[in-house]
């Protein structure tokens, strides 16, 4: 850092582009910006003055004739504290496993979104990240699931779940609400495999990551000659979406001009292209997600009141991993089964000690911050099973003792770990809930336990399957609840 306070950056990338763009970026966040095109320049930059006051850097996957892992390795022999952060166009975890076991402190994924680098850039320079597991790790493992094997047991997750299980056999529209890593794509995944439009794709587009003057050629398309730049014709993410789903990720980032057109194409079902004159018809089901209160947004004038009621006609709220922490040690055993199958990592166990310790912790960013938690524990991990020592800059910021203690009538799961999913006994004025809602929650977290198996559920309950049903329609509980 600079003696004004100005944070310095250094890139290293030969695409002038590229450049031109994260600069830019990094610059509203009140970075400066220093090049290198290759490793030999980086390491000698090291040792200018601009080099001695830098703060963070982004190296490119592909800058031609550098080895990035060497060149992260070298980095790090000179300069041990330095964040490094990883930019590639490359999404594979092995990519991911090579650059963090080199040395780089996150990874990012082309083309990156402005708040996400500039998160990136804040979380490597933060106090509180310390030696980087807290910090987000882009890289995602990517698997469909089915509503069925949705990691979670807390009722009002599986509430959720049953209200976007109800809205995935329709066309409708759903939006999707719920803090960022909270798994809204995870759910439109699960909506889409679900509905009858399960055998053409899903295309997702992050709204968040478009430029403001590409969002309507990135949505619907431009004729070649529709603007500067436009050499030849583009297919537009809703023709390409035709038949299928389209998600919109983030869909409270868009320009009001974008969304007067994104209401008329879900009104009338007819789009055109940029340039064009021609309309034509797509059938695409859309769900929408953002991790904003959209009414508070319409409200404040920043988002259409009119395309708002269009997008959610079913809403889905996905509630934070901190309103569930009793689904985290299932929800660990699951992502590291998950990381287990990817290219260059193996099976791993985790101890009741570092659950207890992944309880304690608030995860502002949600289970993405969890996966990445333990995809960067398990690359670093060398025994056969993840410790709370695994986890020191979440130890560091827990206040949590060593071990902690069963007491007499603790409820506790199959390895120790307590794992009651909190029915809330009590009103926020103090007085008892309504036993009808609070066996609803009992029911409802029954039903997600045992994954909707019925037989099983009513026997757990101590009551019969018509029993059962009966409360299922007197309480207004769907069973994929």
């Amino acid at each position: 850092m600079t003696p004004n306070g100005t944070r310095i950056l250094m890139l290293i990338d030969d695409e002038p582009a590229q450049r031109r763009l994260i600069s830019a970026l990094a610059t509203r966040a009140g970075w400066r910006t220093i090049f290198a095109s290759d490793s030999e320049t980086a390491i000698a930059t090291l040792g200018t003055q601009d080099g001695m006051m830098l703060d963070a850097i982004i190296l490119d996957h592909w800058v031609p004739g550098t080895d990035a892992s060497a060149l992260i390795a070298e980095i790090r022999v000179r300069r041990p504290a330095l964040p490094i952060l990883m930019l590639t166009a490359v999404t594979t975890v092995n990519t991911a496993v090579e650059s963090m076991r080199a040395g780089a402190t996150d990874f990012l994924v082309k083309p990156i979104a402005p708040d996400r680098l500039l998160a990136a850039l804040d979380a490597a320079v933060s106090s509180a990240a310390g030696a980087g597991e807290l910090r987000p790790l882009t890289e995602k493992i990517s698997q469909v699931l089915g509503f069925g094997e949705i990691v979670g047991s807390a009722p009002d997750f599986r509430a959720a779940l049953a209200i976007a299980a109800k809205a995935a056999r329709a066309r409708v529209p759903v939006l999707i609400e719920g803090e960022s890593g909270a798994g809204k794509e995870v759910v439109a995944e699960a909506i889409h495999a679900a509905s009858p439009r399960a055998k053409k794709k899903m295309i997702a587009v992050n709204c968040g990551a478009i430029p403001a003057n590409l969002v309507e050629s990135e949505l619907f398309g431009h004729e070649k000659g529709a603007f500067t730049g436009a050499f030849e014709r583009h297919i537009g993410k809703f023709q390409d979406a035709d038949g299928g789903t389209l998600f919109l990720d983030e869909v409270g980032e868009l320009p009001l001009d974008a969304q007067v057109k994104l209401l008329r194409v879900l009104q009338s079902g007819e789009i055109q292209l940029v340039g064009g004159r021609a309309t034509r018809d797509v059938d695409v089901r859309v769900i929408a997600a953002t991790n904003k209160r959209l009414i508070e947004e319409v409200a404040a004038g920043r988002f259409r009141e009119d395309l708002y009621y269009r997008l959610n006609v079913v809403q889905v709220t996905i509630p934070p991993l901190r309103a569930r922490k009793a689904d985290i040690p299932e929800l660990a055993r699951h992502l590291l089964a998950r990381i287990a199958q990817q290219p260059g990592m193996r099976g791993l166990g985790i101890t009741d000690e570092a659950l207890r310790l992944l309880m304690t912790y608030d995860w502002p960013g949600n289970v993405r911050q969890l996966q990445n938690a333990l995809f960067r524990a398990a690359v670093l991990c060398d025994d056969h099973a993840l410790t709370r020592e695994d986890f020191p800059q979440i130890a560091a910021q827990s206040e949590m003792p060593a071990r902690i203690p069963s007491y007499p009538g603790q409820a506790n799961g199959p390895s120790g770990i307590a794992s009651g999913a909190g029915v809330t006994l009590y009103r926020p004025d103090g007085h008892l809930r309504a036993l009808e809602d609070i066996e609803a929650d009992v029911i409802r977290l029954a039903i997600g336990h045992y994954r909707g198996r019925m037989t099983e559920v009513a026997r757990r309950l101590g009551i019969g399957r018509s029993t059962l049903y009966r409360k299922l329609g007197e309480l207004g509980i769907d069973s994929a609840a």
